[in-house]
């Protein structure tokens, strides 16, 4: 039996599964991390904001996947010809308004999710989260979305970094003032948390540089213009090195900083990135950049992981 585009049938359960992409989820838990780890070593963790934080992390993950996958296949941009992870919409898994319908419930529950983090954060989470939800739909939604316009990689940097990395810190911190914040309470967002969302930002970063010299050939032909689109398979490769330059050099800036040896922790992780380098600087096919998608995917999570362990251990010695 087949679907009506002629894809096998799978069981529900496993289509929806396909659908979350979970294999995209290390993306939103990594820097919850690393939030949380530097929460620890300023001794501002609280642990039922940095467990809501993660939930919510993991809802506007899976909510931008389902926008991605409906989106993307109702503006053409997915076709049979490319590369990489099945889509459900377009393949006929599951039909389009299910998808939509999906969409629209996971970025709900997200926000009920996130009224509590509004409760201690106030007015600077409810930006967030407008525009973290936002921002899921216009990546792919919308007349005008800024994944097929090369904005991508920042949006990823951005969102699954810099914001994502601070917002976990702020909401730990902001726990422990009494008033509701109408803005940035003192001392709620140093800039070393900015600092320590970089690497994240930048790991995050090549998952989609990954995906989009993956998909270039097809992204292209399909009038989607992805940044590796726009810049070539070199370019692409460039950014990815600069990004990866970034993750490692971060801990070392902290251990210079006084953080203490633990923070080079991510640095362990080198032998696993070097191979995944050497296929990105000598191939631009689906058979080998589909496992390097996903290897990045946990490198992302191993180096933040140890990351914030590497930050937090100091405050139990």
């Amino acid at each position: 039996m087949s679907s009506g585009q002629g894809q096998p049938q799978l069981p529900r359960r496993s289509a929806w599964l396909i659908a979350a992409r979970p294999h995209t989820l290390p993306a939103a838990a990594a820097p919850v991390f690393v939030g949380t780890g530097l929460a620890v070593y300023m001794n501002v963790f609280a642990m039922l904001p940095a467990l809501v934080a993660l939930l919510g992390a993991l809802l506007i993950q899976i909510g931008t996947n389902f926008a991605n996958d409906y989106y993307d296949a109702r503006s053409g941009v997915d076709t049979e010809n490319r590369q990489g992870f099945t889509r459900v919409t377009q393949s006929g898994l599951i039909k389009p308004a299910d998808v939509r319908s999906a969409m629209v419930a996971t970025f709900t529950l997200a926000v009920l999710v996130g009224s509590y983090l509004v409760a201690i954060g106030g007015v600077p989470i409810i930006v967030i989260g407008v525009v973290s939800i936002a921002s899921g739909v216009l990546y792919a939604g919308g007349p005008y979305p800024f994944g097929s316009y090369g904005l991508g990689d920042l949006f990823v940097f951005i969102f699954f970094g810099i914001v994502a990395v601070t917002g976990t810190y702020y909401v730990q911190a902001a726990s422990f003032v009494p008033a509701f914040p109408l803005w940035l309470p003192s001392d709620t967002l140093p800039v070393t948390a900015i600092l320590a969302s970089l690497p994240a930002a930048a790991l995050a970063t090549n998952i989609l540089v990954v995906n989009n010299m993956r998909d270039r050939e097809t992204d292209r032909a399909a009038g989607k213009y992805s940044l590796a689109v726009l810049i070539g398979y070199r370019w692409s490769r460039i950014e990815f090195l600069v990004m990866t330059g970034i993750a490692y050099t971060i801990p070392v800036l902290f251990w210079y900083l006084g953080y203490g040896p633990f923070v080079l922790a991510p640095l362990l992780t080198l032998p696993y990135a070097f191979p995944i380098i050497r296929t990105i600087l000598q191939r631009t096919d689906g058979a080998a950049l589909d496992p390097a998608l996903a290897q990045v995917a946990k490198l992302l999570a191993a180096h933040s992981f140890l990351f914030a362990l590497g930050l937090a251990l100091p405050a139990f010695l």
